[in-house]
């Protein structure tokens, strides 16, 4: 059910005449310039409270709401920006147990219509017109302000450097794991892709960043110290261990120089690769605020989900995986989180868009599913189903495809509920949204 249809609603249909690279994302659009300038004729609202920047090509939602539930529990009104939304818009824009108050989004989305109708292209820089997500980030920073919020925790769009959410002048920042991933925007190397992420690096601003290959961590060295910003790798500053699954959640403990004594957390969000993003947030909080009790992190940590992070409802699994890496800690994370619950039969309803190494995917799907169903992920992004169809040829696996996703989805779970099988559903958050959406018009979601 939508929340606060009113002012967001509002919102939604003023920006959707507005360029959206979410949906078709082009070369060479990228610039920071016009969020200045718009920050600039708001008073520059993004200062309005300390920040939090999260980059990285995975998993930087989940930092993010990590970050912010500690603060939540430690009892700071904490903003949240994420992207994408799973159901509704309105996830992208509010705190980590959801959305403000009504008259938060009226105040901010009336503040920034009024003035975003007043401007022409011509008076913003370059003559370039304002963008969708410019226009949400934007919708985001005000809200904040508007929120009186304590803190805020934003997680960036694409890249890095020329992101939108590039304005902030953070109190720390976050960089997580980086791979090939928008290689025709960020460069077709890693440490291309590395560069673009590290441009979230503020002068003289502490960055807490995960465990890299050293060619990447060489990128953010240099570009650290040009900035004379101090740098930590988690890996080289934290030890995790004790990693054990039990009743559907990830126990593990992490020790560092940073706590005065081991964190002991049990995650909903299960994954060794989650124990790995926990450090990281809980790293970057004892930064800003080091009087934040050990307690405290770990029931912050704790109270940390996300939609669509292999989040299980019933005998259907939802993961917004959509890189070989994370594909890859999806498989393990399946393999290990029913663990002693008997044998299961397992199925996979699977679709990504076209920029994605789906031939590397389909290799950690061989020998896993007895059944599996391809598709294209929904109309949100372009998709290649032809290329889906033989890279799941060349590893070997049997499957059923169908380019319309309203119609493989309610096979794919149909066949799940005649076998009595596990279905996960992975490779797009566009794909999980769908088969959401499919599912409360079904009146079948969280049954």
């Amino acid at each position: 059910m939508r929340v606060n249809k009113s002012a967001i609603g509002v919102f939604e249909e003023f920006a959707e005449d507005y360029l959206n690279f979410e949906k078709k994302p082009k070369k060479n659009i990228f610039w920071l310039d016009t969020m200045e300038f718009l920050c600039n004729r708001f008073g520059n609202p993004e200062l309005a409270c300390p920040s939090f920047h999260v980059a990285g090509s995975k998993g930087k939602g989940s930092v993010s709401m990590m970050i912010a539930t500690i603060l939540n529990e430690a009892g700071y009104r904490t903003g949240l920006y994420s992207s994408p939304h799973i159901l509704d818009f309105i996830e992208r824009i509010g705190t980590c147990n959801g959305p403000f108050q009504e008259e938060v989004y009226e105040k901010s989305v009336k503040e920034l219509i009024d003035f975003v109708s007043s401007v022409k292209t011509e008076d913003l820089p370059g003559e370039r017109p304002i963008t969708w997500f410019e226009l949400v980030t934007l919708l985001g920073i005000l809200s904040f302000a508007n929120a009186k919020c304590d803190y805020s925790v934003y997680e960036v769009g694409l890249g890095g450097r020329l992101d939108a959410t590039n304005v902030l002048k953070p109190a720390v920042c976050c960089i997580n794991q980086i791979e090939l991933e928008h290689t025709e925007f960020l460069g077709n190397t890693v440490e291309k892709i590395a560069a673009e992420k590290g441009g979230i690096i503020k002068e003289n601003t502490p960055v807490f960043v995960a465990e890299q290959t050293e060619s990447v961590k060489e990128v953010f060295r240099k570009i650290a110290k040009d900035r004379s910003a101090p740098i930590y790798f988690v890996d080289e500053i934290s030890k995790i261990s004790e990693i054990v699954y039990k009743n559907r959640r990830m126990h593990c403990k992490i020790e560092s120089d940073f706590f005065k004594r081991p964190l002991q957390i049990a995650l909903r969000m299960p994954g060794d690769f989650q124990a790995r993003n926990a450090a990281l947030a809980a790293l970057a909080v004892k930064q800003v605020l080091p009087e934040i009790d050990e307690v405290t992190i770990e029931k912050g940590l704790e109270k940390a989900a996300l939609p669509g992070r292999f989040e299980i409802d019933g005998n259907i699994i939802f993961d917004g995986a959509h890189t070989v890496k994370s594909i890859g800690y999806t498989m393990d994370t399946l393999e290990k989180i029913f663990e002693g619950e008997g044998p299961a039969n397992l199925h996979l309803l699977f679709g990504c868009a076209a920029d994605k190494e789906v031939e590397k995917m389909a290799e950690c799907f061989k020998g896993r599913f007895s059944m599996v169903t391809v598709t294209k992920p929904g109309s949100v992004k372009e998709s290649d189903l032809e290329r889906m169809k033989k890279a799941f040829d060349m590893a070997g696996i049997e499957y059923f495809s169908c380019g319309d996703h309203l119609k493989a989805i309610p096979y794919a779970l149909e066949k799940a509920r005649e076998e009595n099988a596990r279905l996960l559903v992975t490779g797009s958050f566009y794909l999980v949204s769908e088969v959401k959406k499919y599912l409360l018009s079904q009146k079948c979601l969280g049954k």
